[in-house]
C-alpha cells in the first residue's frame, strides 16, 4: 500500500469532475421540488440526455452540441412528465418511476450502434495566470466549460430563489398552491418550466457521464446517479448549498475510493465500491437534523378549477 502516491491535487480537481454530474441534476430537481413537484424520473433524464449527447457528439464531431442535445432530450422526457401530471393529473410517483424505466429503455434502444465508440475529447479552459498557478491552478482552474457552468447555476439558482420575485413566486407556489392561484399566479404553467428545466440540467448531467467523466457509452452508465441526486436534495432540506457541497461529498468518496484501490488498500473492493452511497447519505441524514420540511405541496395535484 502506497498512500504517498496519491496526488491531493488531483484528489481534489477529480472531485470536481466526479460531482458535477449529480450536482446538475440535484439543482435541476431542487427547483422542480421547490415548485411542489416530485419528480422521481431524474435517472431516466440522466441517461436519455447521455445518449444524446453522445450520440450527437459523435455525429457532429463537437461536444457543445452534444450538451445542447442532451439538455434538449431531458427536457423533452420531462415534458412528457408535465404533460402527464399537470394536465392529466397522474400520480407524481407512478409517472416518475416510469419516466425512469421509459428513460432506460429508450436510451438502451438509441445506444445499440454507439457501444465501443469514443467521443470527441472535451477541452479544458486554458486560463492565462491562473492555470499555472501551483496547487490552486490544478485544482480550480484546469477544467472544462462545464464544471463552470455547473458552478455558475449554484449561484443563479440560490440567487434567483433568495433574492428574486420569480423565485418568491415559485417558492409561493410550491408552499400552498391554491394560495398562489388565488393571487392570481399560473402554477400549471410555473410547474412545467420549472420541470422543463429539471429536465434540462439531468439532460446535462447525464451528458457530462458520457462525455468527461467516463467518455464512453454503456448501457446503465448512470448507476443510480439520478437515484443519488433525488436524495441529495432531500437530505440537503432542499437548500442549494447543501446540494453543492453533498455532490463534493459524494464525488470526493467516488473518487477517494478509486484511490485506495490504486494504492492497494487492504479492504474489500465491495467495501470501497458501495462507501460513496453510504458516507454520502450518512453525513447527509446528519446535515439535515435542523428538520427544515419539505415545500407545503410537494407531490399534491393542483386542479385549475380550484
Amino acid at each position: 500500500m502506497v498512500l504517498s502516491s496519491i496526488d491531493p491535487a488531483l484528489l481534489l480537481a477529480s472531485l470536481i469532475v466526479a460531482s458535477t454530474p449529480i450536482l446538475l441534476a440535484a439543482l435541476g430537481e431542487l427547483v422542480v421540488e421547490r415548485a411542489g413537484v416530485l419528480n422521481l424520473g431524474v435517472e431516466g433524464m440522466m441517461i436519455t440526455g447521455a445518449i444524446c449527447g453522445f450520440a450527437m457528439a459523435v455525429n457532429t464531431g463537437s461536444p457543445f452540441v452534444g450538451f445542447v442535445a442532451a439538455a434538449v432530450g431531458g427536457a423533452i422526457l420531462a415534458l412528457l412528465f408535465a404533460l402527464l401530471t399537470q394536465l392529466a393529473l397522474a400520480n407524481q410517483v407512478a409517472s416518475g418511476l416510469a419516466l425512469t424505466l421509459f428513460g432506460l429503455g429508450l436510451s438502451s434502444l438509441l445506444g445499440q450502434g454507439y457501444v465501443g465508440i469514443k467521443p470527441p475529447p472535451t477541452t479544458r479552459l486554458d486560463l492565462p495566470v491562473l492555470s499555472d498557478l501551483p496547487f490552486v491552478g490544478r485544482v480550480l482552474f484546469s477544467h472544462d466549460l462545464m464544471v463552470y457552468v455547473a458552478l455558475a447555476l449554484v449561484a443563479l439558482v440560490w440567487g434567483l430563489l433568495k433574492y428574486t420575485r420569480a423565485g418568491l413566486i415559485l417558492r409561493a407556489v410550491g408552499e400552498n398552491h391554491e394560495a398562489a392561484h388565488a393571487l392570481g399566479y399560473k402554477v400549471v404553467r410555473i410547474r412545467i418550466l420549472a420541470i422543463l428545466f429539471g429536465g434540462a440540467c439531468a439532460g446535462l448531467g447525464g451528458a457530462y457521464l458520457s462525455l468527461v467523466r467516463v467518455p464512453q457509452w454503456t448501457e446503465g452508465m448512470t448507476s443510480g446517479a439520478g437515484w443519488i441526486a433525488l436524495a441529495l436534495v432531500v437530505f440537503a432540506s432542499w437548500k442549494v448549498g447543501r446540494v453543492l457541497l453533498g455532490a463534493w461529498l459524494f464525488g470526493g468518496v467516488s473518487v477517494l475510493q478509486l484511490n485506495l484501490q490504486a494504492a492497494g488498500v487492504a479492504i474489500p473492493v465491495e467495501y470501497l465500491s458501495m462507501s460513496p452511497y453510504l458516507i454520502t447519505i450518512l453525513v447527509l441524514v446528519i446535515m439535515s437534523a435542523d428538520k427544515s420540511r419539505a415545500p407545503g405541496s410537494l407531490g399534491r395535484i393542483f386542479h385549475a378549477s380550484q
